[in-house]
């Protein structure tokens, strides 16, 4: 064997050196395999783990996350906005961190239905009532109407409750304009020099515009009397005539309304023991011409209303410091000051923040129940209202307290 230069190895060296080398290559060999033998192995297993994790990480992600915040909004826009009860649109929110944070958006919050922030008067409580302000902050107007009632008649704190209802009224909400014309006919949360009659009549007419049926209904008696506004008997018997209709119309509408076919034409003046006014058309006149209406089921009551009703219920029927409600079981409203709410005239039984609300609770309950009272009929108060009733139809008139 010789080197690059030529020179020759002796042989006894040669295979010396052949046997070290060939020693040398067994044991890096035999250490090479038996090492990455195991570590190969344990590297495998690790990789497939790996990838099986990352698959179910990847996979559950996907399916949510990847969805673009407008889309997940407009989801929580239409759930809230057919949500049966309070429940299902907390539950949502409490889904995960995401949906918490969404749901609380603005436009989620703007077109909440009116069960979604439904309060009963039993319940409520500082948390309620930061729930409830969540919606009407977002611009929600029927959280803002029925937040300022609670507010304004509730917890007698009358600056923020008109002003979340002027808020309300400002977006056009027939309710809410309607209601507001009732605090400026009475002066509620003033003094009796505080009634603005004109405005109130103002407000009636935009929310008789705006389709409110009671709106229609008080502004006809205001024309009618003269209360208010110029008097045009004519105008205001037509107003009343179209109100009688509307409702008439809005309960035949319903799919389920459950009004048999002629109760509605004609009725029977001798039905009611207690009834001594007949109407101008006769005992079989139609009940559409008059002041009170069809004989038609109740209206649904605002959610608004109906926590009103049970919030003084559970105070012993009673507003306190001898105020009172108004006696119409669907409108909820009491007295800001004594005296405010105006009697019948004929028995002196019942009082009403209205003349709507006179007529749903005659037609309703009053006309079986009223009896005259000579006391409330030689006492007229000067305001024009005397006892008995107009010559045209079956109207009990109403007077200050």
């Amino acid at each position: 064997m010789r080197t690059r230069r030529g020179l020759s190895y002796p042989i006894e060296a040669a295979v010396k050196a052949c046997d070290r080398g060939a020693g040398k290559r067994k044991t890096t060999t035999n250490c090479k395999r038996r090492e990455p033998d195991f570590a190969a192995g344990e590297y495998l297993v690790r990789r497939k783990k790996n990838r099986l994790i990352s698959t179910q990480k990847t996979g559950g992600t996907d399916l949510f996350d990847s969805l673009p915040d407008d889309l997940v909004i407009s989801i929580l826009c239409k759930l809230s906005s057919s949500a049966s009860c309070p429940t299902d649109f907390i539950n949502v929110s409490l889904t995960c961190k995401r949906l918490n944070g969404l749901g609380l958006h603005p436009l989620v919050l703007a077109k909440a239905s009116p069960k979604t922030f439904a309060v009963k008067a039993k319940n409520w409580s500082d948390s309620a009532h930061r729930f409830l302000r969540l919606f009407a902050d977002a611009g929600n107007v029927e959280a803002c109407y029925t937040l300022g009632m609670i507010r304004f008649y509730c917890l007698q704190n009358r600056g923020s409750g008109a002003s979340l209802m002027a808020k309300a009224a400002i977006s056009s909400y027939a309710p809410a304009l309607y209601s507001l014309a009732v605090i400026q006919f009475n002066g509620s949360g003033g003094s009796k020099s505080d009634k603005d009659l004109r405005a109130g009549v103002a407000l009636c007419a935009r929310a008789a515009f705006l389709g409110h049926i009671d709106a229609l209904r008080e502004l006809g008696h205001c024309l009618q009397d003269g209360y208010g506004v110029r008097q045009n008997v004519t105008e205001g018997r037509r107003f009343l005539v179209q109100a009688n209709a509307r409702e008439l119309a809005f309960v035949l509408s319903k799919p389920n309304s459950g009004l048999p076919a002629r109760t509605w034409l004609t009725w029977n003046p001798h039905a009611y023991s207690n009834h001594r006014h007949l109407t101008g058309n006769g005992p079989n006149g139609c009940p559409l011409l008059s002041d009170f209406g069809c004989n038609v089921p109740a209206p649904e009551s605002h959610p608004a209303s109906r926590f009103m009703t049970e919030w003084f219920a559970t105070r012993g029927g009673s507003a306190g410091c001898g105020l009172r409600l108004c006696s119409h079981i669907g409108c909820g409203r009491s007295e800001t000051r004594k005296h405010e709410f105006r009697r019948c005239s004929v028995c002196g039984a019942v009082n009403y923040c209205s003349r709507a609300c006179q007529a749903l609770d005659w037609k309703l309950r009053h006309k079986e129940e009223c009896a005259p009272a000579e006391r409330w009929v030689d006492e007229g108060d000067g305001d024009g209202d005397e006892g008995g009733v107009d010559g045209d139809d079956d109207d009990v008139m109403m007077i200050e307290s």
